[in-house]
């Protein structure tokens, strides 16, 4: 079994600062035992009853796609199966819907007793800086990104869970094909994010052949939703220009109007997701899959949008940053393999990602009037 090193103190209490959710990682699905967990691990749930179904921990899931998951898992496993956890407060909403603790992936020993107190059988690993705040404080990035993964990796192949560990466009890079991309090419990523992702790639894979870890791992296009803001990333764009459809009727892009990025709605996400994790290990001749739903410019989109909101007007202000990030990045996603080996398979089309987009944001009246 690997070894385990220790993380400085100082770096834990950085990360807790900084407000970045601890990770979490999926494991084999095994039988649960009825008796409930040590109270050192507590949290305000009710105890676990005995079940068939998984026992998971979600860490860093107060991110974009921590709650969804925990909310699809607890539907399919019952609420108590699930933890969800991170290193800052959550909202009430989020607190009382189901079980809820604090968990630091720079805290190995901590890390560890969760896993034992609640009979962790499944880990889904959330936590990461991405890449503008990663480059902008690359020492952070790398503890998180990696010390961070270490851990996970150690304690899920310990204790012989099934990880899932997501992967992102940004795991290529300028010299990757980049229409179509497939599964497997050159991948030299620019940025401290993208490259901490190919190493959790590679050593997600290795620990797999070398220790019979369970890991699956899925990269992630661009993840368009209406539960979460905006941040400023590259692909952000494409959740700004719903935002300000409703609000102001007006919209500026700061990439150029024919930039064309892999694109997919949460919920495809959230159900592929899940779809590996469940797929027999048979099934699955790779461990690391491309997934994808659609591919789509600013331009494309703004024309879908203004089919429901008319009078939204659309500038372009180019920034030159995030304009060479997604230039280096995939166009288009061969995601070949994950359809062949466990069956994926989209819901959402533009057309459909934009009637629901509008729709949660509250324009239901504006698509009655534009129809």
């Amino acid at each position: 079994m690997p070894v385990v090193r220790n993380v400085s103190r100082a770096v834990s209490q950085l990360l807790q600062s900084c407000g970045c959710g601890a990770s979490l990682v999926p494991v084999r699905c095994i039988g649960v035992s009825p008796r409930q967990v040590a109270s050192d691990a507590s949290f305000h749930s009710i105890s676990f009853a005995e079940s068939d179904h998984p026992r998971v921990l979600i860490t860093g899931g107060l991110g974009q796609l921590g709650v969804g998951l925990a909310k699809l898992l607890r539907k399919r496993f019952g609420k108590n199966n699930v933890i969800l956890s991170d290193i800052r407060k959550p909202a009430d909403s989020v607190f009382y819907s189901g079980p809820f603790i604090f968990a630091d992936i720079l805290d190995y020993k901590n890390l560890r007793e969760i896993v034992v107190n609640n009979r962790i059988t499944w880990l889904f690993h959330y936590s990461a800086l991405l890449s503008a705040v990663g480059e902008a404080n690359v020492p952070l990035a790398r503890a998180v990104n990696i010390t961070g993964l270490h851990n996970i990796l150690d304690i899920a192949a310990e204790h012989n869970l099934r990880l899932f560990v997501p992967s992102t466009i940004g795991a290529f890079g300028p010299t990757s094909p980049r229409d179509p991309t497939p599964d497997i090419c050159i991948q030299r990523p620019r940025t401290i994010y993208g490259v901490s992702k190919v190493h959790a790639e590679l050593m997600g894979e290795y620990y797999h052949y070398r220790y019979g870890l369970d890991f699956r791992c899925l990269r992630y296009p661009g993840i368009i939703s209406a539960d979460s803001p905006p941040g400023g990333g590259t692909t952000d764009y494409a959740v700004q220009i719903f935002h300000d459809a409703i609000k102001t009727g007006k919209f500026q892009c700061y990439l150029k109007p024919d930039t064309r990025l892999p694109m997919m709605y949460i919920d495809d996400c959230l159900k592929a997701t899940l779809e590996v994790m469940e797929a027999p290990a048979e099934a699955l001749s790779m461990r690391t899959y491309n997934i994808s739903a659609m591919s789509f410019t600013p331009e494309e989109l703004a024309q879908e949008v203004q089919k429901h909101v008319p009078e939204l007007q659309v500038t372009y202000n180019v920034d030159k940053v995030r304009q060479t990030i997604a230039d280096n990045w995939p166009m288009t996603f061969d995601d070949t393999n994950a359809r062949r080996d466990w069956g994926w398979k989209h819901d959402y089309d533009l057309p459909e990602l934009v009637t629901t987009m509008l729709g949660f944001l509250g324009s239901d009246s504006r698509i009655a009037q534009a129809n």
